[in-house]
């Protein structure tokens, strides 16, 4: 795993199993059972991904085994009724398949799964061909990276590089991936810029900082500023 930014490479699972168009209903449940797995990626004979089988997909079939003689009185038949009938992948499988690139963010890939509602990604490359596949668990082990990795990187990516006051003027302790940064800084202005800077750090869980701006003398009245400026001043010699 290289810098802050970690890609979907870094995490997927490269060893996959994969169905062929032709593969038959129940091979494809034996397949899902013996690996404990809830989609399989469907692919063509260059590898190239084509669809997804899920276990919505079989499930097509117990659903709607009671309706296949009401099936001609329909004027609509409803939706999933045709797989029903599938007996091979190319049939059952939902197509396009929904993919990700190896070389996008854990960000992207997240987002991709929460708006399409899928647990894992088939990953291709630029032609449409299988590398691998990811899954919600992936994405979340970043957050097992060790403490002091993350603050070795919070020191050396974002302060040492990124802010003026640089790592000598702020500490960093990090514990169960919070991040507390504390000391002084000259320009409070840069503090919301480096909370958002070790946030992106990837396993990172929350960031929390007590910095605070420059050390200042106390405001005198006016009549002790001069007071104090006469003392300060060089006495004549006698």
């Amino acid at each position: 795993m290289h810098g802050s930014v970690y890609t979907v490479s870094d995490v997927m699972t490269r060893t996959v199993v994969a169905l062929a168009a032709g593969a038959a209903f129940k091979e494809i449940v034996r397949t899902m059972e013996g690996r404990r797995i809830s989609a399989l990626p469907v692919i063509d004979t260059g590898n190239r991904v084509i669809g997804v089988v899920s276990e919505a997909d079989l499930l097509r079939k117990e659903e709607f085994r009671d309706s296949a003689r009401e099936r001609g009185t329909r004027a609509r038949p409803p939706a999933g009724l045709d797989k029903a009938g599938a007996v091979t992948a190319a049939d059952l499988m939902t197509s396009p398949a929904v993919t990700v690139h190896p070389g996008a963010t854990l960000g992207q890939a997240a987002r991709v799964m929460a708006r399409r509602k899928v647990k894992r990604l088939p990953v291709v490359d630029d032609d449409g061909v299988l590398r691998g596949i990811v899954s919600r668990a992936d994405l979340l082990r970043v957050f097992l990276r060790p403490d002091t990795a993350i603050a070795d990187e919070v020191r050396r990516e974002v302060l040492a590089g990124r802010l003026p006051d640089g790592i000598d003027a702020i500490g960093v302790d990090v514990e169960e991936g919070v991040v507390t940064l504390t000391g002084r800084v000259r320009d409070t202005s840069v503090v919301p810029l480096a909370v958002r800077l070790v946030r992106s750090v990837e396993g990172v869980v929350d960031v929390r900082s007590e910095l605070t701006g420059p050390a200042h003398r106390p405001v005198l009245e006016p009549d002790l500023v001069q007071e104090d400026a006469r003392r300060s001043a060089p006495q004549p010699r006698s």
